[in-house]
């Protein structure tokens, strides 16, 4: 089903011009960072020349992702984007003008291009190894001359692959190593701070110059304490005690202002009992306060139960409401239907009121006394004979008049700016019938290029065709059988965009374009209904179909659009 099929790889074409629909950086093969240059060509040492055809009618260097011109030449996609942003953009190799909605991916170059046989990148270093452009990346990923960082963040030098073990191991410094006071593990840089500051087996001198002239770091907190050289204040400090000094006269200040520091303490002692009287009172006066409280505070709860109480009746009440208002809108509906059908039977009553009334008026004529019985029963058959001939010119005129209503259907329908916007509907219940090969696949309506142009549809599988069938959606594009076929250029040309709406907010629709193959069955002029199928049976996974937002109120959105720029006048 997919004869003369020249189909692009997939793209978002919301990201980039749909005429030109060229992917991203991102979205190259194999696009791994610094594979492709910023700009131009490729700059690898290539075994062998490469072939003219191969270079960059722009750069002259080795196409990187190559685009063909209308005129047949090719370029990088950087040098063709400059070209294309200067104002009545030509090609510099035949002066010919370029068009942006002419240029496409040359995928078939591109292939040849990235077999070609490259040296390693790392030749300066010493590397010989040889390998297609495309399997450069993974030779890099080995690769012992290929420079690469220090895995140590903070280290900033780049070395190659093979150096790296020596590197780590001997002359980075921000290498891991141990600290022989307390065996703790740091960077190289941060051994000397550690035992500046906080290794707590460093030995530290005292800071009042007592006689120990070296103490561990974890100890000489402790040794504060006890150092007879430390300056102290007064443990009575918070009772009104102001004496500071050294560690040995504190022993005799405290000894000889023993009775002081009573005195002080008693002071406090009686200060602190006023104020204990004075939190004493208060406390009672809020005590007293409280049964007041408490019984506020049971009358609001008590209004609190009401309120729920009368809460919970609103909501009885107007549930039984919404359900009265739904009784009434139903039996309002029937009435409309009986009203409906009653205006239905008086217009019938109406028309055999009619049909007796003529039938009176023609039995009135028929004079008894001037027309024998014999010449009655005639004109009651040419009657008769006149009733059947008008019945069956009436057959006639309904079933030619139900002709004209589909035409008409299919008319209001169509679309004759080669766009289609196929809606279609019971997503799910139409891929089970897929599934179970009740109906394999479905047909949209017919659209056209002009009101003289190509007539066209699309054709899709919601349970897949060929090497899709079961895991994707496949899309496929119909050239049909028009009324002015005779005047139109033979086989057909026109580019084709096939895609998938997204309904989401992101609107990433999914597409492919493909030119068709003049040599194929497919674009000639068709001498049945309809042409062979030509597109894509890979055209979206139903997986990434099915969990995205291009289904929304199980109906999705097919877009088929044909370029009509170039086509002539019939």
């Amino acid at each position: 089903m997919s004869a003369g099929r020249n189909v692009e790889q997939q793209i978002a074409l919301q990201q980039r011009p749909p005429s030109l629909a060229m992917p991203s950086m991102a979205q190259r093969p194999r696009a791994e960072p610094g594979f492709f240059p910023l700009h131009g060509g490729f700059r690898d040492h290539f075994v062998t020349t490469p072939e003219a055809k191969y270079r960059c009618e722009s750069c002259r260097l080795v196409l990187c992702s190559p685009r063909q011109t209308e005129c047949g030449h090719r370029f990088c996609e950087s040098c063709i984007t400059d070209l294309l942003s200067k104002p009545n953009p030509i090609c510099p190799a035949d002066l010919e003008p370029l068009f942006e909605d002419k240029i496409f991916r040359d995928v078939c170059c591109n292939r040849e291009i990235m077999a070609l046989k490259v040296y390693c990148r790392s030749e300066k270093n010493g590397c010989k190894e040889q390998m297609s452009l495309q399997q450069v990346m993974d030779h890099l990923e080995v690769c012992p001359y290929f420079e690469v960082p220090c895995p140590l963040g903070k280290c900033k030098e780049k070395m190659m692959r093979k150096d790296m073990s020596e590197h780590l191991s001997r002359k980075c410094k921000h290498r891991e190593i141990t600290c022989e006071f307390c065996n703790h593990k740091m960077a190289l840089t941060e051994l000397q701070k550690h035992k500046d500051t906080v290794c707590p087996a460093f030995p530290v001198a005292c800071p009042n110059h007592c006689s120990f002239s070296s103490i561990l770091r974890s100890e000489l907190s402790s040794h504060q304490h006890d150092c007879p050289k430390a300056q102290v204040t007064c443990s009575f400090i918070r009772y009104g005690c102001s004496f500071k000094g050294l560690n040995q006269a504190m022993r005799e200040h405290e000894s000889s202002f023993a009775y002081e520091h009573l005195r002080m303490m008693a002071a406090r002692n009686t200060t602190l009992e006023a104020k204990v009287e004075d939190v004493k009172s208060e406390l009672m006066e809020r005590y007293k306060v409280l049964p007041s409280l408490s019984s506020r505070l049971a009358e609001v709860e008590t209004q609190y139960e009401e309120m729920r109480e009368k809460n919970r009746q609103l909501e009885q009440k107007l549930v039984s409401m919404q359900m009265l208002m739904s009784s009434h809108s139903e039996k309002l509906l029937e009435v409309e239907m009986e009203l409906r059908e009653l205006r239905a039977m008086r217009e019938e009553v109406e028309a055999l009121r009619g049909s007796v009334e003529n039938m009176r008026s023609i039995v009135s004529s028929l004079d008894p006394g001037r027309v024998g019985s014999s010449s009655g029963s005639h004109t009651l058959g040419s009657l008769e004979q006149q009733l059947s001939r008008h019945d069956d010119l009436m057959s006639v005129h309904d079933i030619r008049l139900a002709e004209m209503d589909l035409k008409l259907q299919v008319l209001e329908t169509a679309s004759f700016n080669g766009t289609l916007i196929w809606k279609i509907r019971d997503y799910k219940r139409r891929k089970q019938e897929a599934v179970a090969s009740k109906t394999l696949s479905l047909y949209s309506q017919p659209f056209y290029t002009g009101y003289f142009g190509y007539k066209m549809c699309a054709r899709v599988y919601l349970n897949g065709d060929g090497m899709g069938k079961g895991t994707h959606l496949s899309l496929f594009f119909v050239v049909m059988r028009g009324e002015y076929d005779a005047l139109l250029p033979w086989p057909f040309k026109q580019k084709v965009t096939l895609m998938l709406m997204d309904q989401g907010p992101a609107r990433k629709h999914l597409g492919d374009a493909f030119k068709p193959d003049p040599n194929s069955s497919s674009f000639r002029r068709p001498t049945a209904e309809m042409n062979i199928a030509s597109g894509c049976p890979l055209f979206v996974a139903q997986t990434v179909l099915e969990n995205g937002t291009y289904i929304k109120d199980d109906t999705i959105f097919i877009k088929v659009t044909v370029d009509t720029s170039d086509l002539p006048d019939p």
